[in-house]
């Protein structure tokens, strides 16, 4: 079975992962499918419509960040705390009707608590809106740390994020695994020096994911379980044809 990479052995990585960092938005829950709808919605009724290219300017920002992105892109008239208000009204009519988890995300899911390894979320969601989708879940109760867009100054790709989620957990960045869906969250996680595994989505794939240490194909990918220390069950998924990992 191919390895994450040849210099740093799965077993390395066993004794060297002590947290666990995850992105929330198109990692654990296909929210990036409802954040394109909102963004149609409130451009549309601007005269525009929403794009990929667009999508992936914001992805990973914090909020009014998000925002200034999209005021930029189509040069808007509106105030950017008006047009962010907008859009969480829009946001939250639609996020717990269409809300629906990421292929395989409850097998990760054991799998990371059969691990052993302490693991919360790191996202650039706003509060509000990560304790509507949280209390869906079956362990969310079981997570060191939620970080939230809120929570920080600076937005993905900055660092801060990151180095804030390794920082709840008592541990040295190094030593901890991230896994993010998006080129700006895996730049974050890159920058601030974590072992960083990169799990796009079909809104991510084309983006860069330069410094990871592995493009995983899915949650259910068996390099990406390799990581983690040996569950009691040490049953894999079964191998699929995987993408070059990165070094």
């Amino acid at each position: 079975m191919t390895r994450p990479n040849e210099t740093d052995p799965t077993n390395e990585l066993h004794r060297k992962i002590h947290g666990v960092a995850l992105d929330m938005d198109g990692l654990l829950f296909d929210t990036e499918r409802i954040y394109f709808r909102v963004g149609d919605v409130v451009l549309q009724r601007r005269g525009y419509r929403f794009s990929n290219e667009l999508q992936t300017r914001m992805m990973g920002r914090v909020g009014l960040s998000a925002i200034a992105e999209m005021i930029a892109f189509h040069q808007l008239d509106d105030a950017p705390d008006e047009l962010l208000a907008e859009s969480n009204t829009v946001y939250g009519e639609l996020l717990l009707e269409h809300l629906r988890p990421m292929p395989q995300l409850d097998q990760w899911m054991q799998r990371l608590r059969d691990s052993g390894v302490p693991f919360g979320v790191a996202t650039s969601s706003q509060r509000q809106f990560v304790e509507m989708i949280l209390p869906t879940t079956q362990w969310h109760d079981q997570l060191a740390f939620v970080l939230t867009g809120d929570d920080v100054t600076h937005g993905k790709p900055h660092p801060e994020m990151y180095l804030k989620a390794a920082s709840a957990m008592s541990i040295s960045p190094d030593n901890m695994l991230v896994l993010e869906d998006s080129g700006n969250g895996a730049a974050a996680a890159v920058a601030a020096g974590a072992i960083t595994v990169a799990v796009p989505n079909e809104h991510t794939r084309d983006q860069a994911f330069d410094g990871v240490h592995l493009i995983a194909q899915s949650l259910s990918d068996p390099r990406l379980w390799e990581m983690l220390p040996e569950s009691s069950s040490k049953e894999l998924p079964a191998s699929s044809t995987a993408q070059p990992t990165r070094p």
